[in-house]
């Protein structure tokens, strides 16, 4: 059947990419849900899961599945943005199925293998790249990352070039650019531990809080774009502001992860002074997505992309922004640093800067893949539902370990009677938090499940006529007269 809907029929590479992201997604809750379990009862599922094994494998998902994500987005707006089919879609399919069929043998290799023989066996004796924390992939795992990277950057570039340049595109393309040459580093194992947590920060803090808010942010623009109507040059204004003081506060702010590995002792005040800054440019996404918002020249027929793109725009905030400036400064993160309270705040800021922002782009996209401008009315309003119960979900679990890692600190480091309680000791008193936080993660799951089942609900699909004649698809997003 051809797809009368998609503007470029290459546009048509991003549905395996974000069908593999969303079962990625489901694996990397289930094996969190494992882990909260774990906290509770340590011997559950050993020795087949242990801890340590469950814990790479949740992490890793989580990368996987969001680098999944950001490719298969850029495959289906850079042809939009730049007005021309992409160079080369048979590559991105190829890369697609090299980049998954890695990532599931080092998945099944985590699994089934001790790490130590793990690291024998694919050649870490060669180049030891092995053994930290997010970046424990084997050598061949890494290689083909950057391989497939390669490739996908590749097809991208040469797409943008020969094609229209859009602040969007061109905001994307650095983004993405910046997130390969960053991981480079995670082949740079110096003897020297305070060079290697350095080197180690470049890839994990310059992606997250660095190049991957482009990523967001051009993202968002995008999408804000489609649904509102808005003029491009209001919304490139703001997307340049906003991605200035992402890098601005975000580069310097990685200072903040150099309180208490040997650095000098000025990166205490840049550290501090920046990271608190980092608040700035996710409260302007904020303002930014309310704004295009209630300034719409016309009532998009998928309401449900909109409802997540505004959602992204605050749980951003509140994640990366507030949740991160509550212990940033370095007084206070002498006392939680390490503890739940990190947790927390890495919890909510992934969540709400980009799961939320990859789920965004899956809403507007996937009806259009599908041959369609938008879901039936009852898709949406399960689609909608679907945000509110993952919400719930991870809110419910960000109060939890924030509660348990104020009485953590208060018990573990900061103690009355001049007597700190052992590390262990205070895990046992946090059981009631840990109990809420597994809680949390089967609302998740159920979100996400919910989420998923909007895909196989029927009914006719909005039009743009009856959108713009005042329906919305779940009454959640009602129209508002255009302003000027």
């Amino acid at each position: 059947m051809i797809n009368n809907v998609l503007k470029y029929k290459t546009q048509a590479v991003a549905k395996p990419y974000f069908i593999a992201a969303l079962a990625l997604f489901v694996g990397q809750i289930l094996f969190g849900l494992v882990l909260g379990t774990q906290y509770l009862f340590g011997d559950f599922l050993f020795p087949y899961i242990p801890f340590n094994v469950a814990r790479m494998v949740h992490t890793n998902l989580l990368i996987v599945w969001l680098l999944f994500g950001f490719m298969g987005s850029a495959y289906y707006l850079i042809p939009e943005e730049t007005e021309c089919e992409l160079h080369s879609p048979k590559l991105a399919i190829v890369l697609f199925w090299i980049f998954l069929v890695a990532g599931a043998l080092t998945v099944v290799g985590y699994l089934t293998v001790p790490y130590a023989k793990l690291a024998e066996l694919t050649g870490n004796d060669l180049l030891q790249t092995m053994g930290r924390e997010f970046l424990e992939q084997p050598l061949p795992t890494k290689v083909g990352i950057v391989v497939v990277a390669l490739g996908f950057l590749y097809n991208i570039s040469l797409t943008v070039l020969k094609g229209r340049k859009t602040s969007i595109s061109l905001v994307l393309l650095m983004g993405l650019w910046g997130l390969a040459i960053m991981f480079l580093f995670s082949f740079v194992n110096p003897h020297n531990l305070v060079r290697d947590k350095m080197y180690w920060w470049f890839v994990v803090h310059l992606w997250v809080e660095g190049v991957w808010e482009l990523i967001l942010g051009a993202l968002l623009a995008y999408v804000l774009i489609k649904t509102t109507g808005v003029d491009r040059e209001v919304i490139d204004k703001w997307l340049y502001v906003i991605i200035a003081f992402a890098l601005m506060t975000g580069i310097l702010g990685t200072g903040h992860h150099y309180y208490f590995i040997g650095l000098p002792g000025y990166w205490l005040w840049i550290g501090s002074v920046f990271s608190a800054m980092e608040p700035i440019p996710f409260f302007m996404l904020t303002v930014f997505a309310f704004n295009m918002v209630q300034r719409r020249r016309r009532e998009h027929p998928n309401q449900a992309a909109v409802l997540w793109a505004v959602g992204t725009s605050v749980m951003g905030f509140l994640g990366a922004g507030l949740w991160g400036f509550i212990h940033t400064l370095s007084p206070v993160n002498y006392y939680t640093h390490g503890t739940q309270i990190t947790a927390a705040h890495g919890h909510l800021a992934f969540y709400g800067a980009y799961v939320l922002v990859v789920i965004t782009l899956i809403s507007y996209a996937m009806p259009t893949l599908r041959g369609r401008l938008a879901n039936s009315r009852k898709a949406q309003a399960t689609e909608m539902w679907s945000f509110w119960i993952m919400t719930i979900g991870m809110a419910t679990m960000v109060l939890a370990l924030t509660g348990a890692g104020i009485l953590q600190i208060w018990l573990q480091r900061m103690p009355t009677d001049g007597t700190a309680m052992s590390f262990m000791s205070t895990q046992d008193q946090l059981g009631f938090f840990y109990w809420l936080r597994l809680a949390g993660g089967g609302i998740l799951l159920a979100g996400l499940l919910t989420y998923l089942s909007s895909f196989f609900i029927g009914g006719e699909p909005v039009s743009e006529a009856e959108a713009q004649a005042g329906s919305n698809g779940g009454g959640v997003l009602r129209r508002v007269p255009a302003r000027a």
